[in-house]
Formats: structure tokens, sequence, C-alpha cells
């Protein structure tokens, strides 16, 4: 069988008429529900653990709070961006206010929980700048009071002391399910 033989015994079908290959074992894919699970960090991920999420909250602590600021920081697809800022606003971590009445315009702010995620994008800044930037930092965080770049490190509230490796580990909370809790007793005794 040549060339021509084979392309002709294969015929694939246009890409305009091509919506999806079944390959006849797939099965209906389903939505993992994050925020049922017993961990904090499973439970936060269901709240803003979808990229578009992340920046939009990075675009709100840099000021940003308009529908069109957003979109064009971002460069995000409208009904992408609507999506995303609907599902920011139900998870309680923005809000939706109005402050044009003719005509109607929103403006997205920050709630107490949107405001209490700064930690953690200090956090993405920090280990972004440290693993992912071997041409230098793009973004650094600084006093405002001397403009020389902090040195980020996670601190207990009680001790003063920074949390490592070393003096903390993981255990169990109150409301822990007996799995977490004995798989954190078998991480315990490897650890």
């Amino acid at each position: 069988m040549d060339n021509n033989d084979f392309a002709k015994a294969v015929t694939l079908p246009s890409p305009r008429n091509l919506t999806r290959i079944s390959t006849g074992t797939e099965s209906p894919m389903k939505h993992t529900d994050f925020g049922r699970m017993p961990c904090p960090i499973a439970r936060s991920l269901g709240k803003v653990g979808e990229w578009w999420s992340i920046l939009i909250l990075r675009d709100a602590f840099y000021g940003l709070s308009r529908f069109d600021e957003f979109e064009k920081s971002l460069k995000i697809a409208p009904n992408m961006l609507t999506r995303r800022l609907a599902g920011l606003v139900e998870g309680g971590l923005m809000e939706r206010r109005q402050y044009s009445a003719r005509p109607p315009r929103y403006e997205y702010v920050l709630t107490k929980s949107g405001r209490a995620f700064k930690p953690v994008l200090l956090a993405f800044i920090a280990w972004g700048n440290d693993h992912l930037a071997p041409e230098g930092a793009s973004l650094l965080v600084v006093s405002r009071e001397t403009g020389k770049p902090a040195d980020q490190v996670l601190v207990d509230a009680n001790s003063g002391l920074a949390i490592n490796d070393e003096d903390y580990m993981f255990a169990p909370g109150p409301a822990a399910s007996e799995n977490m809790r004995s798989r954190l007793i078998e991480v315990g005794k490897h650890a």
C-alpha cells in the first residue's frame, strides 16, 4: 500500500464537522465538589482554585474593581470573566456593588474573606520568585516605609517563631474525619 492508498483508506472528518472523537471508552466526567471535602486545602481550592479566579483576586488587590479593568488587565473573554466574577461573589470573596444608576454599572470589591486571601497571594509571589523566575523577580513585596523588599516567612502568631519543617507538623483538628486522623498519624510515623 503506497501513501495515496493509505490516505484513501484512512479518511478523517473535516475539522468543521468534528466536534468530538469518541474512543468508546469514555465515561461521563464527574465534577468533584472540593467544597464538601473535610480538608481545608481542598475546600479553599473549591472556592478559588481556578487560575482566572486567583488572577482576578490579584488584580483586585492591585486596586482594579470594574469589569472592563479586569478584562483589559487579564485579556480574558467577557463570558469567562462574567462566570469567574459570579463565582467569586457567590463564594463570598467579592461583592458586586452598583456605582452608576444610568446606565447601571457595577464594580467588584473584596469582602473580608477576599481580603483574608492576601497571605495566599503573598505566598504565591514568594514561591514563584524563588522557584519559577531564573531571570529574577518581576514582582516584589516591599515595605511602604523603606521600599525594601520583604523577606517573607510564615510566623506563628502565638510564639513569634517562623513555621518550619523541623518544629511544626500537620495535626488533626477537632473536626477531622477518622480517615484524616489515621492518615496524619501514619504520616507522622515517617516524618
